[in-house]
């Protein structure tokens, strides 16, 4: 008794010491762990991040015109299958579909399965298709294909292309758009922030007064006197660029504000009036002691922004603001779901909808987990 007594609190003792003595990093990332929603949030944001980047080869075919299945216009998702009444097979098959335009159906495209044996389409893996570029080398292996005709887990669109193919792709697109936005907002707020923050007075006043008339702008007249502005001479390249430049010189005031506010209450701290006692520059103060201890805040906030920016290029795309096609992007698929058409009798156009609604949930699931664990100090009692 008296070892197992004497052993319990030098181990109390060493979680305690391992507690204090952690870093800033370690504590944010054993909390996080804790949270279970963000943990999961954080693995579907990986898993649609990394599906997105390596949408080239996961996918079977080329998400653009050039990619489409000619015959197989609005087609129904193809569900691959082991058995069916002609016995089971080792390898997973579908069926060829015959496509007609139906009277009965007020000569909308309907699909007709042939069930035959010799007319099976057997899965392939690794298999060679479209050439496609990725970092700069061509590649012509996909993820899997068939080993005749075509197939579409998803289902065609209205011109035949593949409603997989092009989730993925615009999943890619939108987190890009994203990203080009969030760098922007975050860098103006940076240097924006910290210099009404660090230097106050009258430079603060002047530089609120332009953070308020940002925030005062109203964004749909905006957007709709731009989607005039811009030419419809302009590549799918370009117009994807000036989104992104768009909805980053837009969304920077909030974090501006954040970090206006921290050093406001931290520039007259001792660690701050030391550096500047032995001649360290005011960028250098900002960047190197008043910055860094914000760091975790600003993390947050940036994973915070992600969602807003990819709903604000959804909005635009889906209104007609923003992306068109040939780009690929949630919002221009979106656009596909508005006709009651749609959802009487195409449902499976709802499928990018789904990815959407859970990017948008991992973010916001994990942008919370992170704003929980960003205070690492303060469960120290437990």
């Amino acid at each position: 008794m008296t070892d197992i007594t004497n052993t319990a609190p030098s181990e109390n003792q060493k979680l305690k010491e391992a507690y204090f003595t952690a870093s800033q990093g370690q504590l944010i990332w054993q909390r996080f762990k804790r949270n279970k929603s963000a943990l999961a949030g954080a693995w579907v944001l990986i898993i649609l991040i990394l599906s997105g980047i390596f949408s080239p080869f996961l996918t079977p075919y080329d998400a653009t015109i050039a990619g489409r299945d000619k015959g197989y216009l609005n087609g129904a998702p193809q569900v691959p299958s082991f058995c069916d009444d002609n016995g089971c097979s080792i390898r997973p098959f579908v069926y060829t579909y015959e496509r007609s335009r139906s009277f009965k159906t007020n000569f909308r495209w309907v699909s007709e399965e042939k069930t035959e044996l010799k007319d099976r389409r057997y899965l392939t893996f690794f298999s060679k298709g479209m050439e496609y570029t990725f970092l700069g080398i061509s590649f012509d292996r996909h993820l899997y294909g068939v080993d005749k005709g075509m197939i579409h887990i998803f289902g065609t669109d209205s011109t035949g292309k593949d409603i997989y193919s092009r989730t993925l792709t615009a999943v890619n697109t939108s987190m890009a758009v994203g990203t080009i936005g969030v760098l922007i907002a975050f860098f103006l707020a940076l240097a924006i922030g910290g210099i009404s923050g660090y230097y106050g007075g009258k430079v603060d006043s002047v530089l609120q007064m332009l953070t308020d008339t940002v925030r005062t702008i109203p964004n749909i007249p905006l957007f709709m006197a731009l989607a005039a502005f811009v030419p419809d001479t302009w590549s799918s390249e370009e117009r994807f660029f000036f989104i992104s430049i768009v909805l980053g010189l837009i969304g920077w005031t909030t974090l501006a504000r954040r970090i206006r506010t921290h050093l406001l209450s931290e520039r007259n701290q001792e660690y701050v009036l030391a550096a500047q006692l032995c001649g360290a520059s005011p960028a250098h103060v900002i960047r190197r002691h008043l910055l860094p201890s914000f760091t975790s805040y600003i993390i947050v906030d940036l994973v915070i922004s992600f969602p807003y920016m990819i709903l604000s290029e959804t909005a635009l795309s889906f209104i007609g603001l923003g992306l068109k096609d040939p780009v690929n992007s949630l919002g221009v698929m979106l656009q596909n779901v508005t006709s009651a058409d749609v959802l009487l009798n195409y449902q499976w156009y709802f499928i990018p909808v789904i990815f959407f609604i859970v990017l948008v949930l991992a973010f916001v699931f994990v942008g919370d987990g992170l704003r929980d664990a960003a205070d690492p100090y303060a469960d120290t009692n437990k």
